[in-house]
């Protein structure tokens, strides 16, 4: 059984990989990251893509109309694709899904309930509802991209995850650390500090939901 190689497209490049990167490599996949605003996209049709976050919003960035483009061919060709935060609102974006800027969002750990199909969906094997999960966004995805599968939802926001074929959008960050979480806080004016408190008091939880759904993806992958 050959090793995955998933391509990891980064938009942002103070949105890292994080830990998702060394999980990865535990599990038996190797991986590139693509800086987007430096390196573009990739003309090759990746093996799989890990598309991650980013600080603005999903119609923002000069490449993201080549980007849904590609994506709607990578569905179509049966990629797999997860995206993560912006990732995730740039497949609901590329899918016809709507995304709607700018509301109150979601900044910490926070409960997510997989639905039925979230708990039957492979990324999300074994895994107990509710997962509790790093969140760090403003932008939402607002409507499902017509045939897509909720997978996720939280009290504030409904949809938290979705899968359109073989691409899953996760609204949450699995990949981030207390301290990419504090980082991130500091960018936006909040107490790094208290935030890097808050995330290391609940990491054990959230490390291990994060590298279970390392190891799907990968097995998704393989």
């Amino acid at each position: 059984m050959n090793a995955p190689h998933i391509t990891v497209l980064q938009p942002d490049p103070r949105v890292p990989l994080d830990r998702f990167g060394d999980w990865l490599t535990e599990f038996g996949a190797t991986y590139e990251t693509v800086n987007l605003g430096a390196s573009g996209i990739p003309e090759k049709l990746p093996e799989a893509v890990i598309l991650l976050g980013g600080i603005d919003n999903c119609r923002a960035y000069p490449w993201a109309a080549e980007l849904r483009a590609e994506l709607r061919g990578m569905v179509a060709k049966g990629v797999p694709i997860l995206g993560i935060c912006l990732g995730h609102q740039l497949l609901a974006d590329a899918l016809d899904g709507d995304v709607t800027f700018g509301l109150r969002g979601e900044k910490g750990a926070v409960d997510v309930e997989l639905t039925s199909a979230g708990l039957a969906d492979p990324l999300f094997n074994g895994l107990q509802s509710p997962i509790l999960a790093p969140q760090h966004h403003h932008d939402v995805v607002t409507a499902l991209p017509l045939g897509a599968t909720l997978l996720a939802t939280s009290k504030r926001y409904e949809i938290q995850a979705f899968r359109k074929g073989s691409a899953i959008g996760v609204q949450f960050h699995p990949e981030a650390s207390p301290e990419t979480m504090g980082a991130w806080s500091r960018y936006g004016g909040g107490d790094s500090a208290a935030m890097i408190a808050d995330m290391t008091e609940v990491d054990e939880q959230i490390s291990q939901t994060g590298r279970a759904i390392a190891r799907s993806f990968v097995q998704i992958c393989t």
